[in-house]
């Protein structure tokens, strides 16, 4: 009986469609309908009831699955123990990041362990819907989270960094409309906002010493990928709140400035996490460190042209 037939067992059950489920294993249908028949025909039994209209489970594929998974379980935890062993960096690497560091500092990060690294494959998953491990299949996700929310998830993982955001806008806008020096002008300015699952994220939050300030902001648009954000802030259309690591380049370079240095926003922290201890492989851990290398590196160049303080932009715990 193939391992790969047996993954294809467990999409179907969780998806309750043979297509469904050789569209998420990058297959053909006629494909995993002959796994699905190879894997009856070995038992001797059927797993599902098909219809016309809908798939389920047979009483014997009710009582095989929690067992199928089992055996995958350990076959899995098997091969990365002999990974471990090997120190060998292959295999694939199923990962979800959102859309702007999948299109920016992941992209190039990941380009260039790939040309190091001919063993290892990439199935990325780039979207700022959080990623579910196993409805969307991927291993492993960097998501910006705090450890007491990792502990709450039930995940494992390692911590990269810490997150320090800022005001931000292009020379141009600043020189049309000016910059803002307290929160109290920050409503007369045109802010450009993200939204997530239709939540527009219209209220910043900043801390000047003891005083919190929380404003409203106006704008003329909202959207749903943080890349386009820094685009239009880019192109001189409005002010926008950033994290420092999306837009450290766009600062080095003067395409942004930022405002209001002042004004403290809270930090928050960038982890890489997973579902299991048992997929922590080691080419995870490589990218782990080649992230962690080169956020500290724009980190020190940001506070080597003093855009921000080692006070604002704390090195992540040990």
């Amino acid at each position: 009986m193939k391992i790969a037939d047996l993954q294809v067992l467990l999409k179907v059950a969780e998806l309750l469609s043979i297509t469904a489920a050789a569209n998420k294993l990058d297959m053909s249908s006629s494909a995993a309908s002959v796994s699905l028949k190879r894997i009856e025909q070995e038992l001797g039994a059927q797993l599902f009831v098909r219809t016309t209209r809908q798939l389920r489970l047979t009483p014997e594929g009710e009582r095989y699955l929690p067992l199928c998974q089992q055996a995958l379980d350990l076959l899995q935890q098997g091969q990365v123990l002999i990974n471990e062993e090997q120190k060998s960096i292959c295999g694939e690497v199923r990962m979800a990041v959102s859309s702007e560091m999948g299109r920016n500092l992941m992209r190039v990060l990941l380009n260039n362990i790939l040309d190091k690294q001919s063993a290892v494959t990439l199935r990325l998953h780039a979207s700022d819907s959080r990623a579910d491990f196993y409805r969307d299949g991927v291993d492993v996700a960097l998501r910006a989270i705090t450890k007491e929310a990792a502990k709450e998830l039930n995940l494992y993982g390692f911590k990269i960094c810490n997150i320090p955001h800022l005001i931000c806008a292009a020379p141009n806008y600043i020189a049309r409309h000016g910059q803002p020096l307290t929160p109290d002008e920050l409503p007369q300015h045109n802010a450009l906002l993200y939204k997530l699952y239709e939540v527009v994220h219209d209220r910043w939050e900043f801390y000047y010493k003891e005083q919190k300030y929380k404003v409203k902001m106006s704008s003329n648009r909202a959207v749903n990928d943080g890349d386009i954000v820094r685009r239009w802030c880019i192109d001189g259309v409005g002010i926008a709140k950033k994290s420092a690591i999306d837009v450290s380049l766009d600062l080095l370079s003067g395409k942004l400035q930022r405002l209001m240095p002042d004004y403290k926003i809270p930090l928050t922290e960038m982890w890489l996490v997973l579902p299991s201890r048992q997929l922590i492989s080691p080419a995870i851990r490589l990218i782990r460190d080649e992230l962690k290398q080169e956020i500290n590196k724009r980190r020190e160049l940001l506070i080597a042209n003093q855009i921000l303080t080692k006070e604002e932009w704390p090195e992540a715990e040990l």
